[in-house]
């Protein structure tokens, strides 16, 4: 796709119209699984926020597999803060990918946060 700026063919920027990421939601080993494949920003938070604020209600075990996020900025770092804080469920984050890894460190949020390298640790009690 080209963007019309002069830079050629770049992908699809957060936010830019191009269609929302969607969260898959799955059951594993006893916990909940979302998996949030894409980038998310401000303008395509609000359908992840209430996929996991329901999911948080109705589960104990919340397990975000973050493989595929290809973007992350403070709203999807607040969202996942926010969960981990509501006491109403255990929140772990499976395989953060590079670009929220340094996020993350960058926040010290990696020191709050229960980080796991595998959905399959993040679901193994």
């Amino acid at each position: 796709m080209t963007r019309g700026d002069g830079y050629g063919d770049l992908p699809s920027q957060p936010g830019d119209g191009q269609g929302s990421p969607q969260a898959v939601e799955y059951a594993q080993d006893g916990a909940w699984v979302i998996a949030v494949p894409g980038a998310w920003d401000l303008n395509s938070l609000a359908p992840l926020t209430a996929t996991m604020e329901k999911a948080a209600a109705a589960h104990a075990l919340l397990v975000v597999d973050a493989s595929a996020v290809t973007f992350a900025d403070s709203s999807f770092l607040n969202l996942l803060l926010s969960i981990h804080n509501s006491g109403t469920t255990t929140l772990r984050l499976a395989v953060p990918a590079p670009q929220l890894q340094r996020v993350l460190q960058l926040t010290g949020a990696d020191t709050v946060l229960d980080i796991r390298a595998t959905v399959h640790d993040a679901t193994t009690p």
